[in-house]
């Protein structure tokens, strides 16, 4: 029997199985191909998804929006102005509302629980668009990005650096055991995956055939890797007073051209961006004023190179969230 995720939510892959994350990068890789040749898909015409965002976003809501009407929907976007979820309205009366006007729901904001209790109440698919705990449809993005480079993800070896406990670390060693991809975190002590999800992932990765490391060590954590990937040090949501503590914690994990000699002469670099790899944003600039440092976790050299695929990931990122919206919906 083939896969059927029609009527269920996407909110964090340890809730799919390897064979439901492969189908959806299949699909993304299809709707990608009729996306490049021109030819309509509004396979949903008719439906309309509303999107819930409590932290802005470039690409998670450029993507939803375009994958929307290229299914032929009608998209609603409400920014933390626009909607009196938490405020004037509970979350549970939110969703029940919205689910008798809408056929899905997205949800970008803070924890886990909310993009849990909205799905527990809505009656429609609700799909996470990032959580404080997890970033599932980057995944798919990033699994596309990796097939096209490599082809099946199964042995090859990625490599995260710096906040190695952040949303898209968590993320992607969920992601990495359940395709048999080996995973490391390298990073400080400090900033490494809590104990339970790193146990929960071992186990998923036992059964795959893949190993999960977590190295305080650059020359150990790279060694052999095809993907070296990284985010920004200091994540959406986290208050500012952080920069200084987290600078002094990551710098070490830098992701520079001599740590991308470590790894596999054929390895890419990815990031989910944004990134702080020059001093052409605002906190790029402020950040290089108060601590004299003008790349925070990629220099610029590496983050323009041959061997950068941030611009692929992104792209894909809108073909993956269609196959999340399609497969879900329809």
């Amino acid at each position: 029997m083939g896969v059927n995720l029609s009527g269920r939510h996407f909110l964090k892959l340890l809730d799919f199985t390897p064979e439901e994350i492969t189908y959806l990068v299949d699909l993304a890789e299809e709707l990608k191909k009729l996306k490049h040749e021109g030819t309509p898909h509004r396979y949903l015409e008719g439906k309309n998804i509303v999107l819930l965002f409590e932290k802005t976003s470039t690409r998670t809501r450029c993507s939803f929006e375009v994958a929307g009407h290229d299914l032929g929907m009608g998209v609603t976007y409400l920014d933390p102005k626009s909607s009196q979820m938490g405020k004037k309205e509970s979350i549970e009366d939110t969703a029940r509302v919205l689910g008798r006007m809408f056929d899905g729901i997205e949800y970008r904001g803070y924890g886990q629980e909310i993009v849990e209790e909205l799905a527990a109440n809505a009656g429609v698919p609700v799909w996470n668009g990032l959580t404080t705990e997890f970033h599932p449809t980057q995944m798919i993005a990033d699994m596309l990005t990796i097939r096209e480079e490599f082809g099946s993800p199964k042995g090859r070896k990625l490599t995260f650096m710096g906040d190695a406990g952040n949303n898209v670390a968590n993320s992607l060693m969920v992601v990495c055991a359940k395709l048999g991809m080996n995973f490391c975190a390298c990073g400080p002590k400090e900033q490494m995956p809590s104990d339970e999800l790193v146990a929960t992932c071992r186990e998923i990765a036992a059964e795959n055939g893949c190993e999960i490391l977590l190295t305080d060590d650059v020359a150990e954590g790279v060694a052999g890797s095809d993907v070296v990937y990284t985010d920004i040090w200091v994540s959406m949501g986290e208050p500012a007073e952080l920069w200084a503590e987290r600078i002094r914690l990551l710098e070490p994990y830098r992701v520079t051209s001599e740590v991308m000699a470590l790894a596999k002469e054929d390895a890419i670099f990815m990031h989910c961006l944004p990134s702080y790899h020059d001093t052409k944003t605002t906190i790029g600039a402020e950040i290089a004023e108060k601590f004299g440092i003008e790349e925070l976790e990629v220099t610029d050299e590496v983050f323009e190179s041959a061997q950068s695929r941030v611009f692929d990931e992104a792209e894909n990122r809108m073909h993956s969230i269609k196959a999340v919206i399609y497969a879900t919906l329809k």
